[in-house]
């Protein structure tokens, strides 16, 4: 598992490629990604989401609200 510090980074960038992804304001952009399924899955380390690109989980949360 990542250190906080290292997530917290992490988080800030995946906010970041979020917000000019969906072109939002990254205030938008970091509600969006808390409240999504992918959010939950970043921070449980059975999952190894954490060691996926920010990019790739910024397309799963792309895909996780078109659903």
């Amino acid at each position: 598992m990542l250190s906080d510090l290292l997530m917290w980074n992490k988080i800030g960038r995946i906010v970041t490629l979020l917000s000019e992804r969906l072109n939002i304001t990254p205030e938008c952009a970091l509600d969006v990604f808390y409240t999504s399924k992918t959010n939950e899955l970043l921070h449980d380390p059975s999952t190894l989401l954490y060691t996926f690109s920010d990019m790739y989980i910024v397309e799963d949360i792309v895909r996780e609200l078109q659903k």
